[in-house]
């Protein structure tokens, strides 16, 4: 579970991932992408989440797909995301939480225009130590809850203990690390918390924000909080996978809605997204998991504008995430790191979403054009009369 051993999980879980993403086609991935070489400079901002797999798939798809396309993908936190993508300051946003009525109606009355929000991968977020002895460490949600709150202050708690009869546990104050940003991630945690302990639920909430209990260590954004854990003795905080894997720190396995402790790994968080129920607006969270499924799974949401870009710009857009979504080295990187597809029905629906991208530019041209046929033709009856 630690960085190596989850890291092999990760690749024998590969050929699982190529499967998931396949249409059946060999050249599905390649297929999916634009001829045409396309030309344009864009921004980003948002969830740092996914920021691993969104530079990854940027330097790739620069380097090899579209050398005339330049991406600016700016890890800067679901909150700060949003914001930007409000204020138009970027091209597109990022964020493990989705945009709410609210939020589309001030994007619609800001822009002029619907903005366009998709799924583009999942993700779990797992609770990590950098106590290479608490590895495999079994918790559930009453225990992370009670942890965050410091009603448990020490690994040895008999709570832990009881979840853990064959370890022997260190003594060791534990020091809870949270996002200290608006976050996307936290958000995915504290709903996790949320529908999951009552008394959580009842104190704190959930959010990209929260008002957290005295004494806590914050970081800033998932590799923050990764070097918030590491630096300090009985560290504990929730990042993405990829980020515990990187910064090598032990992982929890978590107990599900079946009462079964579970790793993250890629499998378990397919498992997991697999369970989503996907409404036609992709509004949604990943709910009550059971089976092999990891419990505390979230996604990566992408947003866009149905007008104001200059088109260069939108084809760009559209190309570099149909090409993330199916290409298959792409999605293998996203399978290395830890991140789970969306599957093949799912990202058949995300693409005619993504497809919407500047398209009522084109309607309101059309719209024109069509207004000025009327009037000639209006006209030429008037005349004929």
């Amino acid at each position: 579970m630690r960085n190596g051993r989850s890291k092999l999980a990760v690749l024998a879980a590969i050929p699982l991932l190529a499967a998931a993403c396949s249409n059946g086609d060999e050249d599905s991935g390649s297929a999916a992408t634009t001829d045409t070489e396309l030309s344009a400079s864009l921004t980003g901002a948002g969830a740092s989440f996914p920021d691993p797999l969104f530079q990854d798939w940027i330097y790739s798809y620069g380097n090899d797909v579209q050398q005339g396309v330049d991406i600016n993908y700016q890890s800067v936190g679901s909150g700060a995301g949003i914001e930007q993508f409000l204020e138009q300051t970027v091209d597109f946003g990022s964020s493990e939480e989705f945009l709410g009525e609210e939020e589309l109606a001030a994007a619609a009355d800001a822009r002029g225009c619907e903005a366009v929000q998709f799924p583009v991968v999942f993700g779990s977020v797992v609770i990590a130590f950098n106590n290479p002895d608490l590895d495999g460490l079994v918790l559930d949600a009453q225990t992370i809850a009670d942890i965050y709150s410091t009603e448990i202050t020490s690994f040895d708690d008999p709570a832990i203990a009881e979840l853990n009869p064959d370890l022997d546990l260190p003594d060791d104050e534990i020091v809870p690390v949270h996002r200290s940003d608006s976050s996307g991630t936290t958000a995915v945690f504290t709903h996790y918390l949320t529908t999951e302990v009552e008394s959580w639920a009842d104190e704190y909430g959930e959010g990209k924000e929260l008002d957290w209990a005295p004494g806590l260590v914050g970081g800033q954004q998932n590799d923050g909080v990764a070097q918030g854990i590491s630096q300090n003795p009985g560290g504990i905080g929730y990042v993405n996978q990829s980020f515990a894997q990187e910064a090598g720190l032990s992982v929890a396995q978590v107990v599900n809605a079946d009462g079964t402790p579970i790793e993250p790994t890629l499998e378990s968080t397919i498992a997991a997204s697999e369970e989503a129920d996907v409404p036609d607006n992709f509004q949604f969270a990943i709910d009550d998991i059971g089976g092999d499924g990891y419990p505390i799974a979230g996604t990566n949401w992408i947003f866009t504008y149905t007008c104001g870009y200059e088109q260069g710009a939108a084809d760009a857009i559209i190309d570099f995430w149909t090409w993330a979504l199916t290409d298959e080295a792409a999605q293998d990187v996203a399978g290395e790191l830890g991140y789970a597809p969306l599957g093949d029905e799912l990202t058949d629906r995300v693409i005619a979403e993504l497809e919407k991208t500047n398209s009522e530019n084109g309607d309101a041209e059309g719209a024109e054009d069509d207004a000025e046929g009327d009037d000639a033709d209006a006209e030429e009856g008037a005349d004929e009369e």
